[in-house]
This record gives C-alpha cells, structure tokens and sequence, in this order.
C-alpha cells in the first residue's frame, strides 16, 4: 500500500510515514492525529455514508465484521438519528 521509494518491494519505514503525516497535519494548522485515528474516522465515516459492513470489513482487512463493528465502528449523532427516524 505505501511502497518505499528507495527499496525496492519493501514497504515505507513506520517513522518516515508518521513524519509525513506531522508535517501534512502542520501544514495544514490542524492539532496531532496518529495514523491509526485516520482508521477508526474512515470506518465510521464509511457506515455513516452507507458502506455496508461486510465490504468495510474487507476494506480494513478483518476476517470477521463483528471485529470491524466492536473495534473500529462508532455510531454519530446522525447515524443515530436515522436509526430512529
């Protein structure tokens, strides 16, 4: 997914890409995320949206959609609400 630019078939060294995402998240004024955040916002954002848990689940990785839905899914205010309209 994050191919190393200088090492063939190897991946992106973890720090350099934390480096990255400092530099990018200053640029931009925006307070300290870690990378792994960016996952649990995508997962939620993808339910919120309509992305059914099975292909999320895929997306992510995991075998199971249960580990998707009690790890990575948190429900929104919005989520809720169309629950219970």
């Amino acid at each position: 997914m994050f191919p190393s630019p200088v090492k063939e078939d190897l991946p992106l060294d973890p720090a350099s890409v934390r480096k990255e995402l400092t530099a990018v998240l200053e640029r931009a004024d925006y307070k300290h995320v870690r990378f792994h955040d960016l996952r649990h916002t995508f997962a939620t954002s993808a339910l919120a949206h309509g992305m059914d848990v099975k292909t999320l689940s895929a997306a992510i990785g995991h075998v199971s959609a249960a580990t998707t839905l009690d790890i990575y899914a948190h429900t929104t205010g919005k989520m809720q609400a169309r629950a219970a309209e």
